[in-house]
C-alpha cells in the first residue's frame, strides 16, 4: 500500500507492504532514496511487513517548506501506520535516525540493523577532500559534478543503472532539501544507553571516515555485532541484499 503520511506543514510518500513477523522499517541514506531498498524488499516479500518512505525532498516526497527533523518525521510515519515495535534498518544517515529513535523511544525498537551508519555529531574531518569538494560543487550548483563525486566516493564497486539512479536522485534532493533540515539530538555520547539487539554492517570499499564512524558506533553500543561486507561499497542495500534480509529475518518471534 502506497500512501501520503502527514508531517508538519506537508507530507511524505510511504509504502507499507504486508507480511508476517515483526515489521521492518527501512530508512534510506542521504545518497539515495527509498528505492534503494527494493532488492531487500524482494527477499522479504510476504515474510515480513516492511515500511519505507522518502525523506522530504527525496524520491516521491515533496520538498520541505518548514524546518524539520528526521526523527520527527519518522515518528509521524510510525504513528500514522500504527507500527508496533519494529526492526529498524538504517543506512548511512538513516542509521543515525534509527539510533535517534532507539534513544528517544526504545519501546518502538525491537532491534537495530545499521548499514554503514553515520551520526551528525560524530567528529567528521572537515578537511576531508570529499567534504571540501562537495561544498564547492553544491555552492556552484554543479549537479553533474556532484554526480561524479558521488559515484567516485560511494560506488567504487561499479556504476550499474540502479546505482546511478540512486546517486542522481540524491543529487536532486540536495537542492530540494535546502537548509531546512535540523539535526536530531546528539547521540554519540549516549550510545551505551541503547539496549536492543544491534548489528553494524561496514563495507570493505567504503570511504574510510564512514567506516571509522560505523566502527565507533559498533564499539559503543553494548553487545553490538559488527560485520564486514567483503567487496561492497557504501551502496550496501544494492550490493548485499541477501545479507541484509538475513539479518532482518533473524528477529522472528
Amino acid at each position: 500500500m502506497q500512501l501520503r503520511v502527514p508531517v508538519s506543514d506537508g507530507d511524505v510518500w510511504a509504502e507499507d507492504c504486508p507480511g508476517d513477523n515483526p515489521p521492518a522499517v527501512l530508512l534510506h541514506p542521504g545518497w539515495g532514496d527509498s528505492d534503494i531498498w527494493k532488492p531487500v524488499m524482494q527477499r522479504l516479500r510476504r515474510r515480513v511487513r516492511t515500511i519505507r518512505y522518502d525523506v522530504r525532498g527525496y524520491g516521491r516526497s515533496p520538498s520541505p517548506s518548514v524546518p524539520f527533523t528526521q526523527l520527527g518525521d519518522l515518528r509521524a510515519v510510525l504513528d500514522h501506520l500504527a507500527v508496533p515495535p519494529a526492526v529498524v534498518v538504517g543506512h548511512s544517515g538513516g542509521g543515525g535516525t534509527a539510533i535517534s529513535l532507539a534513544l528517544a523511544e526504545p519501546s518502538r525498537v525491537r532491534a537495530l540493523v545499521l548499514l554503514a551508519p553515520g551520526l551528525a555529531d560524530y567528529p567528521w574531518p572537515e578537511e576531508d577532500p570529499y567534504f571540501v569538494q562537495f561544498a564547492a560543487l553544491l555552492s556552484a550548483g554543479d549537479r553533474e559534478g556532484i554526480m561524479r563525486l558521488g559515484l567516485q566516493t560511494w560506488a567504487p564497486a561499479g556504476h550499474h543503472p540502479d546505482v546511478e539512479a540512486q546517486v542522481s536522485s540524491a543529487t536532486t534532493a540536495f537542492f530540494a532539501e535546502g537548509d531546512l533540515l535540523r539535526p536530531d539530538p546528539p547521540a554519540l555520547n549516549r550510545l551505551e544507553h541503547i539496549d536492543v539487539p544491534s548489528v553494524v554492517v561496514t563495507a570493505e570499499l567504503d570511504h574510510p571516515m564512514v567506516t571509522a564512524c560505523a566502527h565507533t558506533i559498533a564499539t559503543r553500543i553494548t553487545g553490538c555485532q559488527e560485520i564486514a561486507a567483503a567487496g561492497s561499497d557504501h551502496m550496501l542495500p544494492l550490493r548485499v541484499p541477501d545479507l541484509i534480509a538475513g539479518l532482518i529475518l533473524q528477529h522472528k518471534p
